[in-house]
C-alpha cells in the first residue's frame, strides 16, 4: 500500500501520548490505527472504505468521543 506511512505517523503519535501520560488520547489513537489500517486495506482491495470496517467499529460523533471514558 502506498499510504502505509500514515500508520507509522499514527503509531508515533500514540507512543508520544503513552510516554506523556495521555492515556485517553493513546487509546483513541490505537482505535484510529485500526480504522486506518482497515480503510487502507479496503481501498487496496477496491472496496469502499466503509465496506472493510472491522466488526463493531461504527465511528463516534465528536460529542460522543469526549464521553467515552
Amino acid at each position: 500500500m502506498k499510504n502505509e506511512w500514515i500508520l507509522d505517523v499514527l503509531a508515533d503519535l500514540r507512543q508520544f501520548a503513552q510516554v506523556n501520560n495521555l492515556s485517553v488520547l493513546a487509546e483513541h489513537l490505537d482505535d484510529t490505527c485500526l480504522i486506518a489500517a482497515s480503510e487502507l486495506t479496503s481501498i487496496a482491495k477496491g472496496l469502499a472504505p466503509h465496506e472493510g470496517r472491522p466488526t463493531g467499529v461504527t465511528g463516534l460523533q465528536p460529542r460522543e468521543a469526549g464521553n467515552r471514558h
